[in-house]
């Protein structure tokens, strides 16, 4: 029997992609090993959304031993297919949504072939498909692949697409039955949440109601949404997220507080709609968690414009910032685009930035002191009896017990401490 080594790295879409090909595999019969050094075929799923994150994947496949067969899958062999055929020695390639077609890419590898299935426009595999969870507790349901973005810093689109979505009767089957099998978070995943249905004549409202319809005492978590398709339907979203089953999680990048930044970055909305959309959330759901992304040192930033970007985060205070410097990617309309800020100035602006968000991110953790209510675990945590798990609003909440039968379990917890990233709580 061959046996499969599988890791996957980046978003939740390829994290359920990952899932779903293991399930697959060992539905063909193949056996999946825990440790790359116990398999004779190893398959990384990965992630190319910037250049450090390629440069991490490089590396790892760098290392892969001679005597190992490698099946490189993901988002790289569609975004940088000509690094990858200079630096690795690959045996097999796979684009994303590959569902079943990894048992036929893994077959072909076994009889010495270098089989190679990429089409970022194909037709994604039904939902129906065997799943093995990386997190019992977590059902990570694809929702689309694809998005209707032409951001000009963006090189996914290249590897996921145009927008593909499953109806909304797929997705609520799917979350019931990983919720009959014992899951109590489905996360609704897709490259932009936000534009969800919109080749099927429905939208993301329709789907929460949808999912939250399902039978159970779970959470929904709904993933990344462009700014201009929230504001498209705003109140009717606010009303889907005020079901008690909703994590009052918003993630709505931003990546500038600059208009003329935001026009180059064809990013269709302003810094006043990111602005009010957060504000009309936070009028209905006063505790919702914010979380935003901001890209530091695009071409032809200024200083000025990005003092614009700072001053929004300070007035907004997001809970969560990703913050990221600038990288052209491949093919990208931002690989051209100038000028370029120089290296230095964008690793400053990054540094002015993160210590501005952690800032930040400590004081909004410090006003959930003393707070009380439900948690559920969902994680073993890093110390040996300490546990983590999401309060209503996705706030990651460490907890210590010796009960080892806590996981996917509810607890009342009262916060105590608070940190960056997360609240320490004791259980009452």
């Amino acid at each position: 029997m061959t046996r499969v080594f599988l890791e996957s790295f980046g978003c939740s879409s390829n994290v359920a992609d990952g899932e779903f090909m293991t399930g697959c595999l060992l539905r063909a019969g193949f056996e999946v090993v825990e440790g790359a050094d116990e398999a004779d075929v190893l398959i990384y799923n990965t992630c190319a959304v910037k250049s450090p994150t390629e440069n991490r994947m490089f590396e790892i496949l760098g290392r892969v031993p001679r005597d190992k067969k490698l099946v490189v899958a993901g988002c790289l062999p569609l975004i940088n297919p000509g690094r990858l055929r200079t630096e690795v020695g690959f045996d097999g390639l796979l684009g994303p949504a590959s569902g079943f077609r990894v048992v036929e890419v893994v077959r072909g590898v076994e009889r010495g072939e270098h089989p190679i299935w990429l089409d970022a426009n194909a037709k994604p595999p039904g939902l129906d498909l065997p799943r093995s969870p990386k997190n019992p507790v977590v059902s990570i349901v694809p929702v689309a692949y694809g998005c209707l973005g032409s951001c000009s810093y963006c090189c996914v689109v290249f590897a996921r697409g145009r927008l593909r979505s499953y109806s909304l009767e797929e997705v609520v089957a799917r979350a019931r039955r990983d919720l009959a099998s014992g899951a109590r978070e489905v996360w609704l995943a897709g490259q932009d949440m936000g534009c969800y249905g919109r080749d099927l004549g429905t939208n993301l409202v329709e789907l929460l109601k949808g999912v939250c319809s399902v039978e159970g005492d779970f959470f929904v978590r709904v993933g990344m949404m462009t700014p201009n398709y929230v504001r498209e339907m705003l109140n009717d979203l606010i009303e889907a997220y005020e079901n008690e089953r909703v994590f009052k999680f918003l993630h709505l990048p931003v990546q500038s507080g600059d208009d003329e930044v935001l026009l180059r970055m064809r990013r269709f909305y302003t810094a006043e709609d990111f602005k009010n959309i957060v504000h009309t959330f936070r009028e209905k759901i006063p505790n919702i968690t914010v979380a935003t992304d901001v890209i530091c040192g695009f071409p032809g930033e200024t200083e000025v414009e990005f003092r614009r970007t700072e001053r929004l985060i300070e007035d907004v205070k997001p809970d969560i910032v990703n913050v990221s410097k600038f990288f052209p990617r491949p093919r990208t309309p931002a690989e051209r685009m100038g000028p370029r800020v120089l290296v230095g100035e964008v690793k400053e602006r990054s540094r002015r930035m993160a210590d501005l968000v952690r800032r930040i991110a400590l004081e909004k953790n410090r006003a959930w002191i003393g707070w009380e209510g439900r948690v559920l675990i969902d994680e073993r945590g890093k110390k040996l009896g300490s546990w983590v798990g999401r309060n209503f609003a996705y706030k990651p909440v460490v907890v210590k017990s010796e009960d080892d039968s806590l996981l996917g379990k509810f607890v009342n917890a009262r916060v105590a401490g608070a940190f960056q990233t997360y609240l320490e709580a004791e259980i009452v």
